[in-house]
């Protein structure tokens, strides 16, 4: 089983209330080959919301990264548990692979913002992505959400299907 980011199995979910619709992804989403999730919203964020970053290296007390609203005030937590919460949904499932939204505080996975709110990526982890690969999961940036990517997850029943829709 695949886990996709919500955002792009084509749900409004993103902090600006848009949606990074993939239709490999809702095509993964609607034959029952892929759940998808959103940790921000699992972690208890409603649509819209202010935008968050992951300041660098900036951590608390307890080393964990820390995420802040682009007002200033810290949201570490809510991604915190919205991470678990999502990671609970993967362990459950049996997901064992995950194509999750580059760039993103909680998705990102080869980039994220560094926190200065000036559109400025770092090489990085989101807190969710981190979490999933820390526990065995498999994570893959949007921009690897392909039909070469993808097809060694998918039922074999239905990998030509997905080749047929979507040729390369």
């Amino acid at each position: 089983m695949i886990l996709v980011s919500s955002c792009l199995a084509g749900f409004a979910v993103r902090y600006d209330g848009a949606d990074a619709r993939n239709e490999i992804a809702q095509w993964l989403v609607e034959r029952g080959q892929a759940i998808s999730a959103c940790p921000e919203i699992l972690g208890g964020f409603g649509i819209p919301r202010p935008p968050a970053e992951i300041r660098g290296s900036d951590q608390n007390v307890q080393g964990r990264r820390r995420v802040f609203e682009c007002s200033g005030g810290e949201v570490s937590d809510a991604y915190e548990l919205g991470a678990r919460r999502a990671l609970d949904i993967v362990k459950r499932n049996g997901i064992t692979v995950a194509f999750l939204k580059d760039r993103s505080p909680s998705c990102g996975v080869d980039l994220i913002y560094d926190g200065s709110f000036r559109g400025v990526k770092i090489a990085g982890m989101g807190i969710a992505a981190k979490l999933f690969a820390d526990n065995g999961v498999k994570v893959f940036p949007d921009t690897r959400l392909d039909v070469r990517t993808v097809l060694p997850y998918v039922d074999a029943e239905l990998r030509g299907d997905l080749e047929r829709s979507f040729p390369y």
